[in-house]
């Protein structure tokens, strides 16, 4: 064998080798890859997370952030804590029979306490399996104790009654309801025109009897006043009566200067104007004409 052929024979055993080598880095590489990341998990804002390993779950929740877990065979499952809202169609009889549909969100939130319980009870999501059954029969139970037509005017109070019926019945501490909101409330067609009738009739009552109390009102007022203005005319008659100069010092503050005019008899015996000086000369002259003797007539 020449130089040349023994130096192609090292090169090409010497690529040989590299090669081996460096797929056994990658593979390596990769296996390391693997393995740390089915051994590490991260669980997000607003999420715990649950172990699983083998089937058995942890009795203890990790907190969010970064942590280290037994690669391959520890599962870590996601559960959020964070207020939910999902809705729900609901359906109900008032104490008098009658039919009441509704939609009703309810709001809900899994306390971190409670995480692993729901996990294996409820595989994580408790609202189908848990909330909405128990919200439905807390309204049943409150809708029948009422009158369709309580429930369309009491709303409010139908919500916060069927709301902490329904928190007893789940358990305020192993699942928080935060609350329920009534949408489309509707009843049947001839109900609630008979309850749009009644309501009218109402409001024409109550204006009907703020009118007579209005009347009733305004005629005591009337009265009041009446009264008030005759004890005050009583009231001023006596201190006249007892004030007599009262009278002449009025007419001496509101006397403008001249005589005022009286009503005085003509020889026609019709009424005229007399100034006071005309009357009074008119009454001086009266007894002179009356004692002046009569002359005989002459034959």
């Amino acid at each position: 064998m020449n130089q040349r052929e023994f130096s192609g024979a090292r090169d090409g055993e010497f690529d040989s080798q590299t090669v081996k080598r460096l797929l056994g880095v990658a593979i390596l590489v990769f296996v390391v890859m693997i393995l740390a990341s089915s051994a590490t998990y991260v669980v997000q804002p607003g999420t715990r997370g649950v172990a699983v390993t083998l089937g058995t779950v942890a009795p203890d929740f990790k907190p969010e952030g970064f942590g280290f877990k037994q690669p391959f065979i520890t599962h870590i499952q996601s559960i959020s804590i964070r207020q939910q809202t999902r809705p729900m169609p609901a359906e109900c009889y008032s104490s008098d029979l009658q039919q009441v549909k509704m939609e009703v969100h309810v709001l809900y939130r899994v306390p971190e306490h409670s995480v692993v319980k729901i996990f294996q009870d409820y595989a994580g999501e408790p609202f189908d399996t848990l909330i909405a059954p128990r919200v439905q029969e807390a309204l049943k139970e409150v809708a029948a104790t009422q009158s369709a037509e309580q429930i369309v005017k009491n709303r409010e109070e139908i919500k916060m009654r069927a709301l902490d019926l329904a928190r007893r019945k789940i358990g305020a501490k192993f699942l928080e309801v935060v609350d329920l909101v009534i949408f489309n409330l509707a009843l049947s067609p001839e109900l609630e025109a008979a309850i749009e009738l009644k309501m009218v009739q109402e409001q024409e009552a109550e204006k009907d009897k703020f009118t007579q109390l209005k009347a009733q009102i305004e005629a005591n007022t009337a009265i009041i006043r009446a009264k008030g203005e005759a004890e005050a005319i009583q009231v001023r008659g006596t201190a006249l009566r007892a004030n007599p100069d009262f009278i002449k010092l009025q007419i001496l503050q509101n006397w403008n200067g001249h005589s005022p005019l009286v009503v005085g008899g003509a020889g026609g015996g019709s009424n005229i104007l007399l100034s006071l000086e005309d009357l009074v000369r008119r009454a001086a002259a009266a007894p002179a004409n009356t004692a002046r003797p009569k002359q005989p007539k002459s034959p």
